[in-house]
């Protein structure tokens, strides 16, 4: 709705759910109980906002080896998720996952 009613210009209903396919194919992790409770522990765990917890958490559970931020420290492995920040970083060097 926001996207087609609300912006100006909104963008078709055809093109809206177009984009919305496009992203699916990505493998969204769903926001259930069990996402919230690693959130929390990974932002316990590592002093971050539970923001960024979350996106940490839906990354581990997406099998992601890095994360692209510049909203955390470039270099920090958190569980298993190294932390690249790409202004900073050749991220055509990383390995592939």
């Amino acid at each position: 709705m926001t996207m087609t009613r609300k912006l100006r210009p909104g963008l078709s209903h055809d093109h809206a759910r177009a984009d919305i396919k496009d992203l699916v194919a990505w493998h969204p992790v769903e926001s259930r109980p069990p996402l919230l409770e690693a959130a929390w522990s990974v932002e316990d765990r590592f002093a971050i906002s539970f923001w960024d917890a979350l996106i940490v958490a839906a990354a581990q559970e997406a099998g992601c080896s890095h994360l692209l931020t510049e909203g955390l420290a470039s270099g920090m492995d958190l569980d298993g998720v190294g932390v690249v920040d790409p202004f900073v970083t050749d991220v055509g060097s990383l390995p592939a996952s």
